[in-house]
């Protein structure tokens, strides 16, 4: 079968889910999946993973057939970790308000990439104004560029952060180049942006990778932050992750957070907080300080709304 080519004009994930709705065929072999391994960028990027083109999906239906055993076992051992750096343009908002110095411990980690708030650059736009905020050394090969509805929320510095760590029920490692291709591959097609973003942040983490530890939320946390510096503020943050808990463990975590010595600060979707369900459910996660919602902000940390 040769490559196939083309030009698609819807983006091309919504082509192949839309497509794959209407063939029985291909989507009983999805719905055969187990129910937590049928996310559509789950599928999406085992199919990139074993080799089917990006191409729009009446090319490469036949693909997803022949090659349907091995993208069903990518799926089954890999799981949607989207490690997207931006987001700590979000994360800052709130580590802003905190005295320092502080230790980070992020749940739900992936690659830990989010764990460098203060190794990369930013660049907040405003109304009238875009305020650069580098590392002490210079700027970052990082840069994150952020819209924020008030000025008088972008920070003035970035943290000192003494230690840092993660927790992941299937973490990646920085260093292995398997590992961060599938990072690539988790990245829809149309965000090269994103993409160059996450090689160039992988190269920073590559050089001091964060200590990261398997587990879930529940049982293996607290003895993650009993690692953590005394003298040291402890922050536990988190984003797009508890929507994948299921209720019981949620209210269970939650719990245990509202009784942290420490600051929690959350990035969630709309109602995944009780504290944030009266918020409307537009596409925007909701940042949260201690269970307090402070501001509206965009999936990926392009944009701040605050509260």
């Amino acid at each position: 079968m040769g490559r196939p080519r083309g030009v698609w004009v819807l983006t091309l994930y919504d082509d192949w889910a839309r497509s794959i709705a209407a063939d029985d065929h291909v989507r009983e072999l999805v719905e055969a999946l187990p129910a937590g391994k049928r996310q559509p960028n789950l599928v999406f990027a085992a199919a990139r993973m074993v080799g089917i083109p990006l191409a729009p999906y009446e090319q490469v239906r036949d693909w997803f057939v022949e090659r349907w055993g091995a993208l069903a076992t990518v799926a089954l051992e890999r799981a949607t970790q989207t490690n997207e750096a931006a987001r700590c343009a979000v994360l800052l908002q709130a580590l802003a308000k905190l005295d320092g110095p502080l230790a980070l411990v992020e749940v739900g980690a992936s690659a830990g990439l989010c764990l460098y708030p203060d190794r990369y650059s930013y660049r907040y736009r405003s109304p009238g104004a875009t305020i650069a905020l580098d590392p002490p050394d210079g700027p970052s090969s990082v840069v994150i560029d952020c819209a924020v509805d008030d000025p008088a929320q972008i920070p003035a510095t970035l943290p000192q952060v003494v230690w840092r760590a993660g927790i992941d029920l299937n973490p990646l490692d920085v260093t292995d180049p398997d590992d961060v291709a599938w990072l690539q591959t988790l990245i829809w097609p149309e965000h090269d942006d994103r993409r160059e973003r996450l090689r160039a942040a992988c190269a920073i983490a590559a050089l001091d990778p964060p200590h990261l530890v398997r587990g879930d939320l529940l049982n293996d946390l607290d003895p993650l932050l009993d690692d953590r510096p005394a003298d040291a503020h402890l922050v536990v943050f988190h984003s797009a992750v508890l929507v994948y808990v299921d209720p019981s463990s949620r209210e269970r975590f939650i719990a245990r957070m509202r009784s942290l010595d420490g600051t929690w600060v959350a990035n969630e979707g709309a109602g995944v907080l009780p504290s944030s369900s009266g918020l409307p459910h537009d596409g925007r996660t909701v940042l949260s300080i201690d269970d307090v919602p402070v501001a509206r902000t965009h999936p990926h940390g392009r944009s701040i709304t605050h509260l």
